[in-house]
């Protein structure tokens, strides 16, 4: 039987129309990939569980629990959760003279108000409906440690400022290069590093908050006489002097301990990481996970897949003569190789955080 041209025609596929088989899958499996990332980020959102830890302390204030252990570590955690929200929001800020001036501005603010309510917050609070006063009695609890982390991170930004301008009469110090391997087989890079996951320096770091903010709340009502006639001012500088200052030059100096030197190399087909005397290598195809982020106290390398879980910091290990502590921007050839090997790549923080996930 014959067949006419325009029959032929109208059985063959167009350019720019759609695979009915295809069709059906795309919708569902992008919906899928959506909700998790948005999952994700609010797993990670400090703000979220601020409010969380803060509310769950007023419901148990508000029952009739007041000031007991329980909604004493909610406060706590809640409130440096949204000091740590905070400061990591300013350092986000582009240009990043907006985010030194926003953050001068919220921790004098604070400290001006956190003044005010120790005069006379009793004053106040007297004259409130009973639910009302456990409210505040939560938020001024809560607000100590985020005052505390906020005035901390000033501090962080004040010795970096004075860091950088020290700079200007000595030799900068530069970022880490790569270099070619010998064997051909890609480049590779030389740095100082420590073995620590984030989430045991997560944990170390609000396991400090809840025990020192535990000590320095017990020390205030023991030396009660003594704190009223020191006045708001004094006392929080000396609480950041004799307590914050401290314990994070401590966990600073403890962690710098464990620094050890470190190669990671790209090759054409497959990552190489030396972490003191042990190697790990993950072929491509076999890379499941990996995030690199250049910059800050969190510049890292994390990497999971064929049986390696790795995370190694180069930005709180103590630097190379000459050297900073971060590592390099990763170079163009690992996006392809990664792509090629069927990665996706999400850039974050103005691109100093690259992450490649297998869909």
């Amino acid at each position: 039987m014959c067949t006419t041209a325009d029959q032929r025609t109208d059985r063959m596929p167009q350019v720019g129309d759609e695979d009915p088989r295809m069709a059906p899958m795309s919708e569902p499996t992008t919906d899928a990939a959506v909700r998790a990332t948005v999952g994700r980020k609010l797993i990670r959102n400090p703000m979220l569980w601020g409010a969380l830890l803060l509310l769950g302390a007023i419901a148990a204030t508000i029952a009739g629990d007041d000031l007991s252990i329980f909604p004493m570590l909610l406060m706590l955690v809640g409130g440096w959760c949204f000091g740590f929200a905070f400061v990591n929001a300013t350092l986000r800020m582009t240009p990043s003279r907006n985010g030194a001036y926003l953050h001068i501005g919220v921790a004098v603010v604070l400290g001006a108000i956190m003044t005010f309510v120790v005069e006379f917050g009793s004053e106040l609070l007297a004259s409130l409906p009973e639910s009302v006063r456990a409210v505040a009695v939560v938020l001024q609890i809560a607000a100590i440690p985020a005052t505390g982390w906020i005035w901390l991170g000033l501090l962080s930004r004040v010795t970096d400022a004075l860091t950088r301008r020290d700079r200007r009469k000595h030799p900068l110090p530069t970022t880490v290069e790569w270099e070619r391997e010998e064997s051909g087989d890609g480049s590779s890079v030389r740095i100082n590093g420590i073995p620590l996951r984030m989430k045991v320096l997560t944990g170390a770091i609000v396991g400090i908050v809840i025990v020192f903010g535990l000590f320095g709340t017990l020390l205030l009502i023991a030396f009660d006489d003594i704190v009223m006639r020191l006045g708001p001012r004094l006392l929080i500088i000396l609480v950041g002097v004799v307590i914050a200052l401290p314990v994070y030059l401590a966990l600073t100096a403890v962690l710098r301990r464990r620094t050890v030197a470190c190669v990671i190399a790209f090759g054409n087909d497959e990552l190489r990481v030396r972490v003191g005397d042990e190697d790990h290598v993950v072929a491509f195809r076999d890379l499941e996970f990996l995030l690199w982020r250049t910059r800050s106290d969190y510049a890292r390398i994390e990497v999971r897949g064929a049986g390696v879980d790795l995370s190694v910091f180069a930005g709180l290990a103590k630097p190379p003569a000459g050297r900073t502590a971060e590592l390099p921007v990763l170079p163009r050839r690992v996006f392809r190789r990664l792509e090629l090997a069927g990665m996706s790549v999400e850039r974050a923080r103005r691109g100093e955080v690259i992450t490649f996930t297998r869909p």
